[in-house]
């Protein structure tokens, strides 16, 4: 398969390619995805789609499912944060032009027992206490200024638990990576 990190014309075809899906779902017309015969856009991996409007989130919904390529994956996602993120009211023609998209893709989970392992910056935080789950991306750490147990309580008050909820040993912590490239670092906007 594909060696993970992608290429510049590769993130520009991903992005073009959420942007398609948005746009064919806002005229109500069926998103037919391209052929695809590179490696790194059919390997299984999760991703997340984030949508920006004027700087501020508009929608972010990803899988961490590495049960389809990482093309069709970013097309679904993109379709689901505009109009399926219940924080926000599905996306409407007007906002087409106001938004920006951000890709994250994603390398597998690894659960861990020590919160050392936590590197700002560098990894994502996904929290588990069933029926409770919530993940934060790597980025959000970073753009909030947050320390690895900030970081993590905010992750568990995303699951919808109480702050320090992992400390209790029922929880399970899981980090992961992401490549994380937007319209804007790949030159895709004006």
């Amino acid at each position: 398969m594909g060696n993970g990190k992608l290429t510049s014309p590769e993130r520009r075809l991903l992005l073009k390619m959420a942007r398609q899906a948005i746009e064919t779902e806002l005229a109500g017309l069926p998103f037919s995805l391209p052929g695809v015969t590179n490696p790194n856009l059919l390997e299984h991996r999760g991703a997340f789609v984030t949508l920006h409007k004027y700087g501020r989130l508009r929608g972010c919904i990803g899988t961490f499912s590495a049960d389809r390529p990482l093309y069709e994956i970013v097309g679904d996602m993109a379709i689901s944060a505009a109009f399926k993120d219940q924080r926000f009211r599905p996306l409407r023609p007007s906002e087409f032009e106001e938004i920006d998209l951000e890709i994250s893709t994603l390398t597998p989970l690894r659960p861990i027992t020590d919160i050392n392992e936590i590197k700002i910056g560098s990894h994502g935080i996904y929290i588990i206490q069933e029926p409770f789950h919530g993940v934060l991306l790597p980025q959000v750490a970073t753009k909030n200024g947050w320390d690895r147990l900030t970081f993590l309580d905010q992750a568990c008050m995303k699951a919808g638990l109480a702050s320090g909820c992992w400390k209790d040993p029922k929880t399970q912590i899981n980090i992961f990576s992401a490549e994380i490239f937007g319209e804007k670092s790949e030159g895709l906007l004006s």
